[in-house]
């Protein structure tokens, strides 16, 4: 059964790249009994059994099990002040990457550097005061500003904004039960953190032995770089792994025997994007599994695109690493979709790769065998 207060908090939570406080805290509060620590980039380590600490800064010695990191990032996309002008609007530049088009109009959320919370609406203009010309030019993030209703640049002032200071879509999440629908802002990422937590307290539920140490490791600052997974990486340095994603949904944009990335039809496993290619032996792991417990799964190649697993499958001596994903619609933009049913099913899937992991299998997946 999937927690959907634990959705709700996390999808409402403030935390666009950078300044990912708010997560950090919910995360925290969801948790317990499990040990946690976290670092000043705002990544967050959790560890099912034992210390964390006994796993951080590198220490592989002295390990009595392989470890498998569950990843998925905390940040989602948002802006970030660069200007404030003499007549009340604030400059911005995007933290991540969005859709120009999708902006104009939208509300967003600013936060102060004294934590006040201030909604702005981020610029449009009228179409009584433009051109045919104009309605029709692309636009330009130099010319989106966000309007706070003030007049002038010490009205903004006085308000507590100053340059630097983030910004993030102002959405709240609603639930539809009856056909276990989510919508929100912030599936990417997280839906991948509701997952890592998922997964770490079914296992924990269990209590069954396992072959690894499992630890949850929620990475900040991916949406600018892919940054937090190269520190959280370094810090565990994991000899499996699995990232999860709320991946973008395909099914309205190509048809259906081409898309990858479909609601309803379980969890997308990415065989390949921009930044990684997955490990051929996991891959065949996952699909075994999907077909014995009746995972429902999809698989995906991807143009372009990236995640976490591109920097974690090159950390030390590589990393095995497997990607799951939710099916959401309109990421890295104010609104999103997805379905319980396919939240559920990424989580079956991680769950039975890790509880079915054992020498064996963890040497196959290591290329021990070859």
């Amino acid at each position: 059964m999937i927690d959907i207060k634990m959705i709700k908090d996390m999808t409402d939570a403030f935390g666009p790249s950078g300044f990912e406080e708010e997560v950090v805290k919910t995360i925290r509060g969801y948790c317990q009994p499990m040990d946690m620590d976290h670092d000043a980039m705002n990544n967050v380590y959790v560890r099912l059994e034992g210390p964390i600490k006994e796993l951080l800064d590198g220490k592989r010695e002295g390990r009595k099990r392989p470890v498998i990191m569950l990843d998925a990032h905390t940040d989602e996309c948002g802006f970030m002040v660069q200007g404030i002008m003499d007549n009340g609007l604030l400059s911005i530049i995007m933290l991540g990457g969005m859709d120009l088009a999708s902006l104009p109009a939208h509300t967003v959320i600013l936060r102060t550097g004294a934590g006040r919370k201030i909604r702005g609406i981020i610029t449009s203009r009228p179409v009584h005061f433009m051109t045919e010309k104009e309605r029709s030019a692309p636009l330009d993030i130099q010319e989106l500003f966000i309007d706070v209703g003030a007049g002038s640049r010490k009205e903004v002032e006085e308000l507590g904004i100053r340059i630097g200071d983030p910004a993030a879509p102002e959405v709240s999440f609603d639930y539809d039960e009856e056909r276990g629908l989510c919508f929100g802002k912030a599936f990417d990422n997280r839906m991948g953190c509701v997952c890592i937590l998922h997964t770490m307290k079914a296992l924990q539920e269990m209590g069954a032995g396992l072959s690894v140490d499992v630890v949850g490791a929620f990475a900040s600052q991916e949406e600018v770089g892919l940054r937090g997974a190269t520190v959280t990486s370094e810090q565990v340095q994991p000899d499996l792994a699995i990232v999860f994603e709320g991946s973008p949904a395909d099914d309205f944009y190509y048809s259906r025997e081409k898309a990858e990335g479909v609601l309803g039809k379980g969890v997308q496993i990415r065989c390949m994007d921009k930044s990684y290619i997955t490990n051929p032996a996991f891959l065949a792991y996952a699909h075994e599994l999907g077909e014995k417990k009746s995972i429902p799964y999809q698989d995906a190649v991807r143009r372009g695109g990236s995640t976490n697993a591109g920097k974690i499958s090159l950390a030390g001596r590589a990393v095995p690493t497997l990607v799951l994903g939710i099916p959401s619609r309109y990421v890295h933009s104010h609104y999103n979709f997805c379905l319980e049913k396919d939240i559920a099913a990424t989580v079956d899937m991680a769950v039975e790769v890790i509880k079915n992991l054992d020498k064996e299998r963890i040497d196959q997946l290591m290329r021990r065998d070859v």
